[in-house]
């Protein structure tokens, strides 16, 4: 028996491929299943089951693609989805060569979650594949879903169930089983994740600040405090999840290709991929800059509403590629209407500001902080700026007073380059990108 993980950093998503005797069950498929599909040539073996712990959220799974291979898909009955699929619940089990794989309903990150237990040849237990429900060093997070019932109320009943699955079922467990969580560190469906992708039951028992022996309305408290915020696209990609994806290759090849810039429309929203150096040089003036990056989905998805529809400008060839792909693990292909390459600067130019000129004359800029609200209260860098996190300033660029130049920064140059071409998009007088060069005051009251 075998095991083989695949991490997809810009998601921090981990897929697993179980092998024994020339069979395969995968948890979890990333978006592309090309990967997987190799496995049956580099093992000699067939693909025989995808299970899926959940309809996820933060990126699209490949399950559609292998049922159009005859591969059979489970879940939970409670997964409401509408695609062929077997229910894979409690007293389930799956028999992968010469090990089982055993369902274990564990609801709180989402109502509808199962892990995998994974027995070895002798019976015994030897890994869990967790989903979203444990992660190494944190649990998931419970306040993703949406229903017409109150959002506290909901999230609070997830949490309260989380509680249960872990205590009641997971924790039960022998101490050296293995946990194989769907996410790392850098995921969204977390907040504080270890940097290790694995790691034994036993000790997560020790190291694992939600593990440790509190009440469940401790428990509920604790979870529920300081959660990352929740990108536009994730309640669009639990439904397309429920769905079936379409095929990766059919949907790529439906995208437009454009020969120039005068063959987008006037009013088109526009993203243009190229570094922020690239853009400030020139760009168009109804463009927004979301430069190329290991987080680039994330932050197309958060920026962007799924109900809209946009350009996507990349450097070259081989960079719009890479940023399709990255567009369809969200399930955002579909939203492109077309794409094109621009290597030479042009229209628009952008200006950067230095952190410390800005110190110096304060009270002579409006200064926005487009941090995350934790990042903030752990500390504020300009005494008189304003707080809008990057993920809520589209829709709230009225709350920024007019008057005075406006100078843009986050922690360390992305967040604002993306930041401020927002606001020049919105057409507020006079933006500068704080940059990278806030780093360096950053480091300055760190060490005072």
């Amino acid at each position: 028996m075998q095991i083989e993980s695949f991490i997809d950093k810009g998601l921090a998503q981990l897929t697993y491929a179980i092998i024994s005797e020339g069979e395969i069950a995968l948890i979890d498929p990333a978006r592309d299943p090309s990967p997987f599909i190799q496995l049956e040539v580099k093992h000699n073996a067939k693909i025989k089951a995808v299970i899926e712990t959940h309809p996820h959220a933060d990126f699209i799974s490949s399950h559609a693609e292998f049922l159009m291979h005859q591969v059979k898909v489970y879940t939970s009955k409670l997964s409401d989805v509408n695609y062929e699929h077997t229910t894979f619940d409690d007293g389930d089990e799956l028999k992968i060569g010469t090990i089982k794989l055993k369902a274990m309903n564990t609801p709180g990150h989402s109502p509808d979650s199962i892990s995998v237990l994974l027995e070895d040849e002798t019976g015994n237990p030897y890994a869990i594949f967790t989903g979203d429900t444990l992660f190494i060093g944190d649990v998931g997070r419970p306040d993703l879903r949406k229903t017409s019932e109150d959002s506290t109320t909901l999230k609070e009943k997830l949490a309260g169930k989380l509680y249960h699955s872990l205590h009641n079922k997971i924790l039960k467990l022998p101490d050296h089983t293995i946990i194989y969580p769907a996410h790392g560190p850098g995921s969204l469906c977390g907040k504080s994740m270890s940097e290790n992708l694995s790691d034994t039951l036993g000790n997560q028992k020790k190291e694992n600040y939600a593990l440790q022996p509190m009440s469940e309305s401790e428990f509920i408290k604790l979870i529920l405090d300081n959660q990352p915020f929740i990108p536009k696209y994730f309640s669009y990609d639990v439904i397309i999840n429920k769905l079936g994806a379409p095929k990766l290759s059919e949907s790529l090849d439906k995208v437009n290709y454009l020969n120039s810039i005068n063959e987008i429309p006037n009013g088109s929203l526009i993203v243009d991929t190229r570094s922020s150096d690239q853009f400030k040089t020139g760009h168009n003036k109804e463009a927004i800059n979301i430069p190329d990056g290991t987080k680039f989905e994330t932050w197309l998805g958060s920026i962007i509403n799924p109900d809209e529809t946009f350009y996507l400008i990349a450097n070259d060839n081989g960079a719009l590629r890479n940023l399709l792909y990255k567009t369809a693990k969200i399930g955002y292909e579909s939203k492109i209407s077309g794409v094109l390459v621009i290597q030479e600067p042009s229209g628009s130019k952008s200006e950067k500001i230095d952190a410390e000129e800005v110190i110096k004359a304060e009270d002579q800029y409006t200064i926005v902080d487009v941090r995350d609200v934790n990042e903030v209260s752990s500390q504020k860098i300009f005494s008189n700026s304003i707080n809008i996190p990057l993920n809520k300033l589209r829709e709230n660029i009225q709350l920024i007073p007019s008057g005075k130049p406006v100078a843009v920064h986050c922690s360390g140059g992305y967040r604002s380059a993306i930041a401020s071409s927002l606001l020049e998009h919105a057409q507020v007088h006079k933006v500068y990108d704080i940059s990278e060069s806030i780093k360096s005051i950053e480091e300055l009251q760190k060490n005072t």
